[in-house]
């Protein structure tokens, strides 16, 4: 059969240039594209891991900037909170000296105002000793028609007076 012969043939030629053309991409793609692209992933993977390493160099700078601020900030506002605490002794201890010093004024003033009032109390009593005295005299005159001398009555109000 002569279609039988003619695949042979056909077939033949046809794998033949198959072959060829397949080497030939082969050698194209596989010989000089692939080590291009294979060497471009390569630098890419490369530069991903070098820009990830930086980033996390970076970020490892960054948290140890943060944790020395943060002690700085924290020695700082110990700092502080100290000049507060010696601020408000001072103060403290200005008030307890002007209020010392403002209880003795008015220690002074009232221990004056007592011996004021020891005196006028002494002086009251003593005039009214007197008046009652005084009045004694008058009132024995009048209801009893006797006199009575002066020391005699200022002796009788100051014992009653003293027992009173």
């Amino acid at each position: 059969m002569p279609q039988i012969d003619q695949i042979s043939d056909f077939w033949s030629s046809q794998v033949f240039w198959l072959l060829v053309f397949f080497g030939l991409t082969f050698l194209i793609v596989g010989l000089g594209m692939v080590p291009k692209v294979m060497g471009t992933v390569d630098l890419r993977d490369n530069q991903i891991a070098g820009d990830l390493a930086a980033a996390q160099a970076a970020r490892d700078e960054a948290t140890a900037q943060e944790e020395a601020w943060r002690k700085r900030e924290n020695a700082n506002r110990a700092a502080a909170q100290g000049l507060i605490g010696e601020a408000k002794a001072k103060a403290a201890a200005a008030n307890a000296a002007r209020l010392a010093e403002a209880q003795g004024r008015l220690d002074a003033q009232l221990a004056e105002a007592d011996a004021a009032i020891a005196a006028a109390r002494t002086s009251a009593m003593a005039e009214i000793e007197g008046v009652a005295a005084e009045a004694a005299r008058e009132i024995v005159a009048r209801v009893a028609g006797a006199a009575v001398e002066p020391a005699a009555a200022e002796a009788a109000v100051k014992e009653v007076m003293a027992h009173g």
